[in-house]
């Protein structure tokens, strides 16, 4: 599951680095004259967002990663929502709170 999250955030950030992208443009960004994907890899990426360097990266690491590429705000209402879910605050249900905080 967070493999191919961090697969899709990575792609997504490569579409809008591009300006004035068309699915053709972005197909030739991401890959060599045989089709096969030249960008970094997924594991390079995460390595790259692991600042605490223990073997993945949080959404707390992956947002100052993406703010640090793309500006602070960068998705914000996404990765406020992902955070939340992170903090255990998401669920307004009171006696939820205990299970999202241990």
């Amino acid at each position: 599951m967070f493999k191919r999250t961090a697969q899709f955030i990575i792609l997504l950030g490569a579409i809008l680095t591009v300006t004035s992208v068309n699915a053709e443009d972005v197909l030739a960004y991401l890959t060599d004259a045989n089709g096969r994907y030249t960008g970094p890899s997924v594991e390079e990426c995460v390595a790259l967002m692991d600042t605490d360097k223990n073997g993945f990266a949080d959404v707390f690491e992956v947002r100052a990663f993406l703010e640090l590429k793309h500006g602070i705000g960068y998705e914000k209402d996404v990765l406020d929502r992902m955070e939340a879910s992170a903090k255990g605050t998401s669920c307004s249900t009171p006696f939820a709170k205990e299970l999202y905080t241990n």
